[in-house]
């Protein structure tokens, strides 16, 4: 018996299957080399040989890392809005120090694996995983920030207009140019939105249909819309023309 972690782009899995560098953590040592042989017959990366817990423990730690990474840019992202400053252009300059990397914020963090892992070493380790919770709860927060965000444009569009917006949500995949909706943030704004009795548009041009929501097209949307939403920075909605009052979380439109 050996663990081996996949780490596999949404979009781009075989070709990661096949390339990507494999940890491979045996029972014992026979069991690794068990494992390191099936696997040469069918990938291109390097094999590291290691034991069961630590191969299990790098997948979490490589998925708690990158939330980490997030959560600072999500964290980033507020006090930015506070301070009035644009925080696309802040983390732009910012990154020309060489040994500065910052990610860029969104609307959350989802998908099976990032929004998941963290949890794990957290309630293995509740005393020492203190960073690790703590960018959890950001993510987490960042989404139901955007939510009362949009609630709020909303109602000072219904203040000034007499009469209630019509808001274009733009993307339901946990992240960009793909069509996987598992854990994602985007689908948790316009799920909590539509059920707060707003006028929502859903525009996610990656799938064709969903079980709860009605799908808009990205022309149906933009037209109807007193205010677009950007919750997913999918190639389709760059460089998209409208009068409309626009909410950007994702950086479309400063691209």
């Amino acid at each position: 018996m050996a663990y081996c972690p996949e780490r596999v782009l949404p979009g781009n899995v075989i070709y990661e299957l096949e390339h990507n560098d494999r940890a491979i953590g045996g029972i014992n040592e026979a069991s690794t080399e068990k494992a390191v042989w099936f696997y040469k017959h069918f990938v291109k990366g390097e094999l590291h040989k290691t034991n069961a817990k630590t191969a299990e423990m790098c997948k979490l730690v490589e998925n708690s890392s990158r939330d980490t990474q997030i959560a600072f840019a999500n964290e980033l992202s507020m006090i930015c809005d506070e301070a009035g400053i644009n925080v696309w252009e802040l983390i732009r300059l910012a990154n020309k120090h060489p040994r500065v990397n910052i990610l860029q914020p969104g609307t959350g963090v989802g998908g099976h694996c990032i929004a998941v892992d963290p949890w794990f070493i957290v309630s293995e380790f509740p005393e020492q995983a203190k960073i690790i919770r703590i960018a959890r709860e950001i993510n987490n927060y960042k989404t139901e920030w955007v939510i009362e965000k949009i609630k709020n444009t909303a109602l000072q569009f219904e203040l000034d207009n007499s009469k209630k917006p019509k808001i274009a949500a733009m993307g339901l995949a946990f992240k960009p140019n793909i069509d996987d909706l598992r854990e994602s943030p985007a689908l948790h704004v316009v799920t909590a939105l539509k059920n707060s009795n707003l006028s929502i548009l859903p525009v996610e041009p990656n799938i064709e249909s969903h079980k709860t929501l009605e799908i808009y097209t990205i022309d149906q949307a933009v037209n109807d819309a007193d205010i677009i939403v950007y919750l997913v920075a999918h190639d389709q909605f760059k460089a998209l023309n409208s009068n409309a009052l626009v909410l950007d979380f994702c950086n479309v439109t400063n691209q």
